[in-house]
């Protein structure tokens, strides 16, 4: 079989490295630049070719991923004047990688169906330097013959690829996961806060909790800033955070599912945002919950 011809659009914060390691196996790569230059000069360098419009990366490309920030960015370089649709052939598959509403990404896949082209779903899991590695986590919700498609593509940059079901299977598990991530943050910043009330300081909970069963690569990073004043050690976004809660209150609702422990959550990272925090980093909630219960922020 051909090599298939790949395009990108978001070669940002995770998809630099993404494109970086496609155009490294030999991938002929078609990205659309942005504002950030940095990252597109680095890829241009490395072999790939730059247009300017989703259009044109969707006629250079058999399969094209998206790397983007919400459904709202993804809905827009699908159907605005020059977005994929414009440029979109019968055959292309197109794949996002995005942390996206499930109900978005179904309507997105009856969409293009009606014109011959596949759209699923590959959300990532893993870090930045895990991107620039190519060992992210790929969970992927496509049909058989897609996926058997586009699995040389995702192992270009993914370490473990999973195929979990149909389309927006992989946009559900990720969420999940994210709902279950936020929710502890969420936690540890109530629990760091009642514990310097009580005389307990965040560097003892640490301590006992590492290496425990408690202990988890999450609470690492999330209690690295009010443990000892790291505040890049966790590089999410409470803007994000939010973000991916409110689609979880989304699939919720369509599911007619009651989720009120999604909801205190969701409002926690609400909060963090109306207080001008939405740019920070998630671990800084912490100075949020100490805030409203009488403490200073753990480092100024």
């Amino acid at each position: 079989m051909t090599q298939q011809r790949i395009g990108f659009i978001g070669v940002g914060y995770m998809g630099h490295g993404m494109a970086k390691n496609i155009v490294g196996k030999g991938f002929a790569l078609t990205i659309m630049g942005n504002r950030n230059r940095a990252p597109v000069e680095d890829l241009i360098q490395r072999g790939a070719r730059e247009v300017k419009t989703a259009a044109e990366v969707a006629a250079n490309s058999d399969i094209v991923f998206l790397c983007v920030t919400d459904s709202k960015t993804v809905e827009a370089i699908c159907r605005s004047r020059g977005g994929l649709k414009d440029g979109a052939h019968k055959g292309l598959v197109i794949v996002d990688t995005s942390t996206s509403d499930p109900v978005s990404t179904l309507a997105l896949h009856e969409e293009f169906r009606a014109i011959g082209v596949t759209f699923c779903d590959a959300p990532l899991g893993g870090t930045p330097v895990q991107a620039e590695e190519g060992k992210l986590l790929a969970m992927v919700g496509a049909d058989d013959a897609t996926f058997a498609r586009i699995r040389p593509a995702l192992e270009a940059w993914a370490g473990r690829v999973e195929h979990l079901g149909p389309v927006s299977t992989g946009h559900k598990v990720k969420l999940l996961n994210n709902f279950i991530a936020q929710g502890y943050g969420a936690i540890y910043a109530e629990a760091f806060a009642l514990g310097e009330k009580v005389g307990v300081p965040v560097a003892t909970l640490a301590r006992i909790i590492s290496g425990g069963r408690m202990d988890c690569g999450y609470f690492q990073t999330f209690s690295a800033y009010a443990n000892v004043g790291q505040r890049d050690s966790h590089k999410f976004s409470i803007n994000n955070a939010l973000k991916d809660l409110r689609y979880v209150e989304n699939l919720a609702n369509a599911a007619v599912v009651s989720n009120p422990i999604g909801n205190a959550v969701k409002n926690t990272y609400a909060l963090a945002a109306a207080q001008g925090h939405g740019e920070d980093y998630v671990p800084l909630v912490a100075d949020v919950i100490a805030r409203q219960n009488g403490l200073k922020n753990y480092h100024e």
